[in-house]
């Protein structure tokens, strides 16, 4: 009788413990899948990420838009938005002049081309330099409008001003003030 007990145990024991190994091994296949599947979530995720980004654009007038980036992220929601950083823009007009644009900060429409620069905006124009913290730029338009904490100087003054807004086409510059009560302030550099 003791042999038959002995053997039940022995049986009831290696019941227990192949269906332990079989739970542990299923359990550790699960999870193994569960972080390949996280692994493949995070890689589709971040292939939205282009490093050393450049894109170029004319408008009907012959006027070409060149933007680099060294860094663009594609907006999952609206893939036609792309983020950027680090940026630097030329816009070279037909009439040959050109104008220069750099900021921290894009986010450029692959679709119309307009393009807000955000952070640090510098703008070079002929002796002209423009600095702000949010740049809007339309190829489409024709106009750059730059604002927040804007100095706009030259060889000869130095302008302080809520908002520029410059024209391509026509070349004029419109500089404002967002309160009607404040002006425009200028600094003769001589």
């Amino acid at each position: 009788m003791i042999n038959k007990k002995k053997k039940i145990i022995i049986l009831l024991f290696t019941i227990f413990f192949i269906t332990a190994m079989l739970f542990l091994y299923e359990t550790l296949s699960k999870k193994k899948s569960s972080n390949t599947q996280d692994i493949t979530k995070k890689k589709n995720f971040n292939s939205n990420i282009i490093l050393d980004v450049q894109y170029t654009s004319q408008d009907k007038n012959g006027n070409i838009f060149t933007i680099n980036a060294k860094k663009g992220e594609i907006d999952i929601n609206q893939t036609s938005i792309i983020f950027l950083s680090d940026v630097y823009a030329i816009i070279q007009l037909n009439d040959s002049n050109i104008v220069e644009i750099s900021s921290n900060f894009g986010k450029y429409n692959i679709n119309n081309y307009d393009t807000i620069f955000s952070k640090n905006v510098i703008v070079n124009y002929l002796d002209n330099k423009i600095t702000g913290e949010y740049l809007d730029f339309s190829l489409i338009k024709n106009l750059l409008i730059i604002n927040r904490d804007v100095v706009f100087s030259n060889t000869d003054n130095i302008l302080f001003a809520d908002n520029i807004k410059m024209n391509l086409t026509t070349k004029d510059i419109n500089i404002t003030m967002f309160e009607k009560n404040k002006r425009v302030k200028v600094r003769n550099k001589n």
